[in-house]
């Protein structure tokens, strides 16, 4: 899809937002009982769920295989066989999930005071129930509820957000059709009140002027995402605490 499509003259995108605006975000703590922790979240039509157990003993030969004076950190990522127009069955163990996978334990590898909780396992688990861009960023987000709703320790929440430029122009947070067009994109995620950047990939080279202006955006993205966030979570302890305020 050519540029001048995902931008109109007006300065609109396709689903009507400016260049600098989030798609609307959604979510709940709390969702799973039998977890430890859980969020669901719904970024614009993509759709995820994570769930978080832990800590507790180490598991599996990666998990004893790792270094024993923090916490290994088990992530697992999987999109439902329903998540896309394709209805493609999407086996677990695929090689986009497997990336995926991969990227969220480095993010959280970052993030999580692994150092609290020698010779155990904490395991997190996202499924993508619908897919319309942004993926990683849902889950990195979700996942980050979840941990707070199981208590884990990190150094800040994590807030990932994607961006790309499109004639002349840096785009927030794009969407399947976006992130399907020949466009470069870029994905990052931060600890929110230090900037300090987690995770950082990017598809396609950009010039020098170009990247730093996406990345702001990307960044500022985030920082969004994290207020978003945090009056969640605020939401959440209050809901918690009003039934023991009433037995009191």
């Amino acid at each position: 899809m050519a540029g001048m499509e995902l931008l109109s003259d007006e300065g609109f995108r396709i689903d009507g937002r400016r260049p600098n605006e989030l798609r609307r975000i959604q979510c709940r703590m709390g969702v799973f009982a039998q977890a430890d922790g859980s969020a669901y979240i719904e970024h614009g039509n993509t759709k995820v769920l994570a769930a978080v157990y832990g800590p507790h003993d180490i598991q599996g030969s990666k998990g004893r295989a790792a270094v024993h004076d923090i916490a290994f950190i088990n992530c697992q990522y999987s999109m439902a066989t329903f998540s896309t127009g394709e209805r493609k069955q999407r086996p677990r163990g695929d090689r986009k999930s497997q990336e995926m996978t991969h990227h969220l334990k480095q993010t959280f590898d970052g993030a999580i005071l692994t150092h609290l909780y020698p010779h155990s396992q904490i395991d997190i688990y996202v499924e993508v129930l619908q897919s319309d861009g942004g993926n990683y960023c849902a889950s990195v987000n979700a996942a980050t509820l979840a941990l707070i709703d199981a208590g884990i320790p990190m150094k800040d929440y994590v807030c990932a957000c994607s961006a790309s430029f499109i004639d002349e122009t840096p785009l927030m947070d794009i969407n399947y059709t976006e992130e399907s067009s020949a466009t470069p994109q870029l994905i990052v995620s931060i600890l929110p009140k230090s900037e300090h950047l987690v995770f950082v990939e990017m598809n396609s080279r950009l010039h020098e002027d170009q990247l730093s202006r996406v990345l702001d955006i990307a960044v500022k993205g985030c920082s969004d995402i994290y207020h978003i966030l945090d009056r969640a979570v605020k939401e959440h302890l209050m809901e918690a605490s009003i039934p023991l305020s009433s037995d009191t």
